[in-house]
């Protein structure tokens, strides 16, 4: 029976410049899995972890950056026939400050990209509605009255 499994994390990264959005797109390198396509950062939960801690490793270890608020913002379900298991990926919105991003051997290039851009870039279809709840819940730079149960607290 195939099993349902809460396995990975989507962090979409934001910077803040001047009244606009700059989102982040990585393009897959063309010796890993769905070659040349672009995405958020994706990553697997790794035993023991949270799916917030996992999201802050990935982010660090696919673009060297550090978020400086961490949110909360859907879950995408989709299935992995290698594993014959439903995934459930955790999707995260961390904004960073900094724009100078230190990609690993998953991927061969990365674009800051305006909202809408960002939308026409990714691969999935499903990066264009998380782009929407994104705007949405978080257009003042905050959650505004769900910011209590949106915002993952960071370790300094």
């Amino acid at each position: 029976m195939t099993e349902i499994r809460v396995g990975v994390v989507d962090v979409y990264v934001v910077r803040v410049v001047g009244r606009s959005w700059r989102v982040l797109t990585l393009q897959r390198a063309t010796d890993t899995r769905c070659p040349g396509s672009w995405e958020a950062v994706h990553g697997r939960i790794e035993s023991g972890e949270t799916p917030s801690q996992a999201a802050v490793r990935e982010l660090r270890e696919e673009t060297g950056l550090k978020p400086e608020r961490l949110y909360s913002v859907t879950v995408n379900p989709f299935y992995l026939p290698v594993q014959d298991t439903m995934q459930l990926a955790v999707v995260f919105c961390a904004f960073v400050n900094s724009d100078e991003v230190k990609t690993g051997e998953e991927h061969q290039a990365h674009e800051w990209l305006t909202v809408a851009q960002a939308a026409k870039r990714f691969t999935w279809p499903r990066a264009t509605d998380v782009l929407a709840h994104i705007t949405k819940l978080l257009r003042t730079g905050d959650a505004g009255p769900a910011e209590d149960v949106l915002r993952i607290p960071l370790d300094t």
